[in-house]
């Protein structure tokens, strides 16, 4: 399966906000994007006055590079959200907070959704008491999530487990940490989707999905 292998620390100085892509890193001094808040290239801290167009794509890649997915993926994402009953864009994010790798992620037990992603793939997490290797693999309401007993060891989910405590956990998940398990309370909704970064971190509105409906929707 494609995916970006380039410096992570980059897309956040492209997007112009911290998206936390390297997990702890992003809250200490060693941030790339705290050191040099601008855009990555020769041309980085040129300014210029954004059209329309330009940001609604500069909201669609914050949105698609933070989930860590490619193009096609995300459009895909799109169209089943625009199938779906609802408003479209809260049907996105829900889509995405809900994919498998995500939850982990939200749940502690991985530092960043890169880790998560790969926890998963590689057939460490149960679902409902069964091994589930598919990152994007949608949770319901009522799903129990844990990391299968014999993979509880792994260094960088004790890593994770110790850093947890940091506010990361969202209001639809039930999270016992010293089982390494997660229970799908409720989906999440309006108001859980309104700011999916910390608050302490990020000014304003951390997504704003009615950009990438209508960039889409051109």
């Amino acid at each position: 399966m494609a995916r970006y292998t380039d410096g992570q620390c980059r897309i956040c100085r492209r997007e112009g906000m911290k998206l936390f892509l390297k997990g702890e890193r992003c809250h200490t001094e060693k941030c790339a994007f705290a050191r040099r808040g601008y855009a990555p290239g020769q041309h980085g801290q040129r300014r210029s006055k954004p059209t329309p167009y330009s940001v609604q794509l500069r909201e669609k890649q914050k949105v698609r590079r933070m989930y860590g997915m490619l193009e096609k993926q995300f459009h895909l994402f799109f169209e089943r959200a625009e199938r779906m009953k609802g408003v479209t864009g809260d049907n996105l994010l829900r889509l995405l907070e809900t994919r498998l790798d995500n939850l982990c992620y939200r749940a502690g037990f991985a530092v960043n959704r890169n880790d998560a992603r790969q926890l998963v793939r590689h057939g460490h997490v149960n679902v409902n008491g069964k091994r589930v290797s598919i990152p994007s693999y949608i949770v319901k309401a009522g799903d129990v999530v844990e990391v299968r007993p014999k993979s509880t060891g792994i260094k960088r989910v004790a890593e994770a487990s110790a850093v947890a405590e940091r506010s990361r956990t969202v209001r639809w998940l039930d999270v016992d940490r010293s089982k390494l398990k997660a229970t799908v309370t409720s989906l999440p909704e309006h108001d859980d989707l309104s700011d999916l970064l910390p608050a302490a971190e990020v000014e304003g509105r951390a997504i704003r999905q009615e950009l990438i409906v209508e960039l889409y929707s051109k």
